[in-house]
């Protein structure tokens, strides 16, 4: 008996018809054509992995990541393990351990058996489950890991019957790509054929870009200034048709002409977009200096340039920024006063434009 399992970068792939038991090499072939091209939530299928059969006797769930908020790493385990992980600790949320690690301590077999102690693991796979889950840690962090999550981690039965086994039957690794400098494997490790074409091409010009399901393209200098900005236009965007946000872009402080064109011809290659926020607050970079941008961008870009822009300017140097994009006077060019403002205007462009 095998385990046939697409090979996709999301969760949830068992639940999408993903992942099949087969008790023959015809019914294995059988389950990985109809896996192979499968869609799991916009990945599509082009490997799948042939995995031993096990017998499982019961599922734990573990993992390592990194907390934000916290500003920790923190331990997560569960002796009730399979399930979704966020069903859990919404359904029963003492069921699951949260436990905080000190970085400058790490884990060793005292602190992997306390962990798995609060996660009321049983006492006859607590040693083995230690073990495994103190070379976790050092995977975690030798490969510079913002996530290792094993679920489930399983009491399997063995076959010769000289007792259960802990095993790691199905894991997701998230990795650092600002550790990618120290990290020369990572890059064999990318998906390129499921990556977005768009965001493909962004990072060939090294822009920090995301795509979203939505119609109205942003472009912003910060990641906080963009992440507002795709907040304000969702709120926006409920008045005009449910527009949405098409994508998270940031420029950083470079608006160079050069960057802005960049960004312009990567979101307005997205067939959904059907109209662009650029919000910009002035800097390090002046908001005149973003506007010459906007301006150059627009006259290399030509006729690719087809879908109205609204831009708001804010900070360094603003009224000589407004000055140079009204001299401009460019047909696709509205300029906005406020965030609000600007992000009623996009919306309510792209609302028209559908």
């Amino acid at each position: 008996m095998v385990v046939v399992k697409a090979q996709v970068k999301a969760g949830g792939r068992g639940k999408a018809g993903g992942v099949k038991v087969a008790k023959t090499p015809v019914e294995a072939a059988e389950a990985a054509k109809a896996i192979l091209g499968m869609d799991i939530k916009g990945h599509t299928v082009h490997k799948v992995l042939v995995d031993p059969g096990a017998q499982i006797a019961e599922e734990y769930y573990f993992s390592y990541l990194l907390d934000r908020a916290n500003r920790t790493f923190l331990a997560m385990a569960s002796a009730e393990g399979g399930m979704e992980i966020e069903q859990l600790a919404v359904e029963r949320p003492e069921a699951l351990a949260k436990v905080p690690v000190d970085a400058t301590k790490g884990v060793d077999l005292d602190t992997a058996r306390a962990i798995l102690t609060e996660a009321k693991f049983p006492a006859e796979v607590l040693e083995q489950s230690a073990d495994l889950i103190v070379k976790l840690w050092d995977v975690f962090v030798k490969q510079d890991a913002t996530l290792v999550e094993v679920n489930p981690l399983a009491r399997v039965g063995s076959a010769s019957g000289t007792g259960d086994t802990v095993l790691a039957l199905d894991g997701k690794v998230s990795l650092d790509e600002n550790a990618n400098f120290r990290q020369a494997g990572n890059e064999d490790l990318v998906d390129h054929a499921a990556a977005d074409p768009l965001e493909a091409r962004a990072k060939e010009k090294d822009l920090n870009y995301v795509k979203l399901d939505g119609e109205v393209g942003i472009i912003g200098n910060g990641a906080g200034l963009v992440m507002s900005t795709l907040d304000v236009v969702a709120y926006a965007g409920e008045a005009h048709g449910g527009v949405k946000p098409a994508n998270f872009l940031d420029i950083g402080g470079g608006a160079s002409a050069e960057v802005m064109a960049n960004g312009l011809d990567i979101i307005l290659s997205d067939p959904a977009v059907k109209s662009v926020f650029v919000n910009v607050f002035g800097g390090i970079t002046a908001c005149d200096a973003v506007a010459n941008g906007i301006v150059t961008a627009l006259s290399m870009l030509g006729d690719e340039a087809n879908k109205p822009l609204v831009v708001r300017l804010d900070g360094n140097n603003v009224d000589e920024g407004r000055a140079i994009l009204n001299k401009a006077a460019h047909p696709l060019v509205t300029l906005a006063e406020t965030m609000d403002d600007g992000a009623d205007k996009a919306a309510q462009l792209a609302h028209q434009g559908a």
